[in-house]
This record gives structure tokens, sequence and C-alpha cells, in this order.
């Protein structure tokens, strides 16, 4: 039996789908409320409910499973939750991993490349880089970056797990929210680019990648997962052609993301909603953030879909809704 915790979400839900097509035992976890995305209706897949923070529930829900995917996460750009979102990323990670220590299971943890940190100018990002605890600021890297440790710590203490770090994941199914966000952004006229790069990955090919680290004998290890690196003048470029709108044209310098981002926070500050951009997301957006995929592919010989693939994918899919 397997376990996968988070398959309610874009990624999590890709996977579930993958193994169910492979006609393996499936278990999701899913929280009380959340709603079973139409993509995994078809399948014979047991849903439990279980909170990552509830040890009970995840023992129970843990019963007779080897193999464990854990790609559960709360994300949020929200200030007031960057503590308890902290908490719950770290201590859930915690549990799930003293239990599969306990019961001898096998573990993929979904991290992610928030945690990687940066290279030096002209390197591309690499596993062996780290973000500095001290002083990073954003809450979701820090969650990221302090459930990797307690997997570290498990795997001292033996267990058998890996950990995956995939970039910026896109794909058919991710809506209008998360990465989906920057398509329906062009695809309404986006007037500015910025003149930072990232790595960039279809959801597919995260759920392969999991799925052959699961089944090879690779155990103690750390992937970044990434097809290709970006500069977004470029990406915003190519998602406009697709919608058939203007491209953006104008260089966002860093002093207007600054503002762009403060003015953000007060809108979301009046609405209760998310701010459409945060301080750690507008930095980033002038950053150079390449990486660099050679582990991976040597070590499951992967073969990356074309990101522009994916982006035609992902605009049609858009379109049509």
């Amino acid at each position: 039996m397997i376990l996968i915790t988070g398959a309610t979400g874009f990624l999590g839900s890709e996977l579930a789908m993958q193994l169910a097509q492979q006609g393996e035992q499936i278990r999701c976890t899913r929280r009380t409320g959340s709603v079973v995305p139409d993509t995994l209706l078809p399948f014979n897949i047991q849903w439990v409910e279980a909170d990552m923070l509830d040890i009970f529930a995840l023992e129970d829900a843990l019963k007779g499973v080897t193999q464990v995917y854990h790609c559960a996460a709360w994300v949020s750009l929200k200030q007031a939750d960057k503590k308890p979102m902290i908490y719950a990323n770290v201590t859930g990670t915690a549990n799930l991993v003293n239990l599969c220590l306990e019961q001898n299971i096998r573990l993929v943890h979904v991290s992610s490349v928030a945690a990687v940190g940066l290279a030096k100018p002209g390197e591309q990002i690499t596993e062996n880089h780290h973000i500095d605890r001290d002083t990073e600021t954003d809450g979701y890297a820090i969650s990221k970056l302090e459930s990797e440790m307690e997997v570290w710590r498990g795997i001292a203490e033996e267990l058998d797990a890996v950990i995956v770090n995939p970039s910026i994941i896109i794909g058919a199914n991710t809506g209008k929210n998360g990465s989906g966000a920057l398509f329906e952004t062009v695809r309404k006229g986006l007037k500015f680019y910025t003149e930072g790069s990232c790595g960039f990955v279809d959801v597919e090919d995260v759920a392969k990648c999991m799925m052959k680290l699961m089944k090879s004998n690779i155990s103690g290890e750390r992937y970044i997962i990434s097809a290709e690196n970006r500069d977004y003048k470029q990406l915003t470029g190519e998602i406009a052609d697709d919608f058939g709108v203007k491209r953006p044209s104008t260089l966002a310098k860093p002093w207007m993301m600054n503002l762009a981002w403060r003015g953000a926070r007060v809108i979301a500050a009046l609405t209760g909603k998310n701010p459409a951009l945060d301080k750690v997301s507008a930095q980033a957006a002038s950053m150079t953030r390449n990486y660099d995929n050679t582990k991976i592919k040597k070590a499951i010989g992967i073969e990356f879909k074309p990101i522009s693939k994916t982006i035609k994918e992902v605009c049609e899919r858009l379109k049509s809704t």
C-alpha cells in the first residue's frame, strides 16, 4: 500500500493519478472539508481524513503502508501565517518521519528549491546549496528547510528516504492559482516583465521523478527537479504568444517591484486576502536563479518535457475555462 499526503493539491493529485493508472494500491490523506480533484474521481483510491498534526490519525493512515510520498504543505504569503505555517509544515513532517522510522516505511519527501539557496554569480544552483536560516525571511522557505532537516534527522536514524526539490511547477491542471496565476495575469494583458530567471518543470515530470526514485535503491540523497531555466521576459512573452495577446514590453526595475509588493500588502490588509505579490516574490523576480538538473538526470535517466510544450498545454486549458 502507498500513502500520499497532500493528494488534493496540484502535485499530489498528479502523482496519485499516475500511480493509480499503473494499478498501484493507493491511500490518500486529506483535510476535513477539502475537495477531491475531478481527475481522481474515476480511480479506486482510499481517502482518509488525517491532519498532519494529528499523529494518531497519521498512525491509522499508515497501517499496511510500505511507501509514503509526502506532498502536503501549507503555502501562504500572509505575514500573519508565517509562524503557524512554519510550525505546521515542520511538525507535520516530523510526525511523519517518526512514524516511518517506527514502521520501516520508505519516504519520498517533497521540499522545494525555496530551501536550496543561491549560487555565486554566473554559476548554476546545485543540491549542495542551502539557504541561511539566520538571514532568511521567507516563511515558506524556512518551513521547507526545517522540514528537510527533520527528514535528514530521520535519515541519520536509518530512515530510508529521498528528498526532491522541484523548481516552479507548471501543468495543464494548474488552474488560476499558484503558478497558474502568472499565466492568467499575462492573459489579462501584463505590461511589465522583470529581468530575473528561474527553473521550471512540468508537474507530470515531477511525479515521474518521484516514482522512479521511490522504486530505486537510492536513499539519503537530495535532488533538484527542474527541466529548464527561463528568464521571465522570455517566459511571459511565450505565454502571451500562445494566448494571442501583446507581449509584456516594459522592464519592471527592482525599485518598481518594491513599490508593487508594498501596494499589494496594503490591499491585502484591507481585503483580508493573500497579497498578490509579497516582498520575497518581488525581489526574486529580479534575481537570476538557474538550476542544475544533472544529478537527477544521472540518477534515473529522466528526459524532461520541453517547457514550451507545457506552456501551450496550460494556455489551451485556460482558454477553455
